[in-house]
């Protein structure tokens, strides 16, 4: 229920509880903790070239540690003096860490990891999956704010001059993405890198669909810290009540659910955290049946029979949404029921395939490998 998890100075001391102040950015712990990694990288690298480096690295090296070390000395902590008296509120105290934003990253990581791992064990180098990871995420993410935007139009725009609609239109800050949005939008991103690297979809959706599951488990987390996606009243012993300073209180007052003067929400059921139970649970029935699957694209059929049936249901228990074209669904539900019907045809298409899981990399006239984008960021 914190938007903002905590803050990270820039200009003063950093409060570590029993360890009392410690200076941070600055010739502080953030300076120290970069030359104890300057120091293993250097340490590393030297012994994979046998300490032979070149004058061009050697330079590099140097010049890029001295900048980012320039950058926490002096740069830090005068762009935190600066945004203590001209920065919006949450950046007066610091860099703030919001809570939404925090569990993408950990549920991003976390998923791609997981990825890497059955990757590898079909045969897969590990670096497909983190470049995929790239064709997945920014396209996700725009397709995820572009679908809320079309849906929340007025909610963004109205009232903001146009010459902020385009700061409006980019401000994540505090949510605004929808997850089937993100699911079309990295759909597109997918196809186009298994065409670009001549793989299988159906076979490489087998080994990611657990882990899109994983970074939705955790996603629903910032849902809930966040304050948005929250459910109807509830008198359930776990319902919960979100205080007068969340996204949650202001968008119930704005619907004349609540009183503005409330001290905090009704309790309400708390379907952010039932969204990430299910997402668990989706990833580690998904994750099982990776290891039974005799066809390419079993995995993601299971997924997609299961995932549209409790997203369903998961709306009936929302607050957040109306129905749409003339209905009591909303527009998750409409989607739910078209995705489900679409993965009945699928299901049907792979019973009549041969039980054969074919191989991941299609063959192709040009034997020579494509060097991964991480590989080609590393050699240059």
């Amino acid at each position: 229920m914190r938007q903002v998890l905590f803050q990270i100075p820039l200009d003063r001391p950093w409060k570590l509880g029993p360890f009392g102040e410690v200076p941070g950015f600055g010739f502080g712990l953030v300076l120290l903790l970069w030359a104890i990694y300057g120091c293993s990288y250097l340490i590393s690298r030297g012994r994979e070239t046998g300490w032979n480096f070149k004058v061009s690295e050697a330079l590099i090296l140097i010049g890029t540690w001295l900048a980012i070390a320039f950058t926490i000395v002096f740069r830090a902590p005068l762009t935190g003096a600066w945004l203590r008296e001209h920065g919006s509120p949450n950046f007066q105290d610091g860099l703030p860490v919001f809570g939404y934003g925090l569990m993408l990253f950990i549920g991003f990581s976390t998923a791609v990891t997981l990825a890497t791992i059955r990757a590898e064990r079909e045969g897969l180098s590990s670096d497909v999956i983190w470049d995929l990871s790239i064709w997945l995420f920014i396209p996700g993410i725009v397709g995820a704010r572009l679908y809320y935007l079309c849906q929340y139009y007025d909610r963004v725009f109205t009232g903001v001059p146009s010459s902020e609609w385009l700061m409006a239109a980019f401000n994540l800050s505090q949510g605004g993405i929808v997850l089937y949005g993100g699911l079309i939008g990295g759909a597109l991103g997918y196809f186009a890198f298994c065409f670009v690297r001549h793989l299988r979809p159906l076979a490489l959706a087998d080994i990611i669909v657990p882990s899109v599951f994983v970074g939705i488990g955790f996603g629903r987390i910032g849902c809930f810290l966040n304050g948005c996606c929250y459910g109807a009243a509830s008198s359930l012993p776990w319902a919960v009540q979100f205080p007068r300073d969340s996204a949650t209180f202001a968008s119930m007052v704005e619907k004349g659910l609540v009183d503005i003067n409330a001290a905090c929400t009704p309790s309400l059921h708390p379907t952010q955290i039932y969204s990430s139970i299910d997402g668990f649970i989706i990833a580690g029935i998904t994750a099982w049946y990776f290891g039974h699957r005799r066809r390419n694209g079993e995995v993601l059929a299971v997924a997609l029979l299961i995932y549209p049936v409790t997203r369903f249901c998961m709306e009936l228990l929302r607050a957040d949404e109306v129905g749409q074209l003339k209905t009591n669904l909303t527009t998750a539900q409409l989607v739910s029921i078209g995705l489900f019907v679409v993965n009945l045809i699928f299901m049907a298409y792979l019973a009549r395939r041969p039980a054969v899981r074919e191989p991941i990399v299609l063959p192709t006239q040009n034997t020579k490998p494509l060097a991964s984008t991480a590989s080609r960021i590393v050699n240059i």
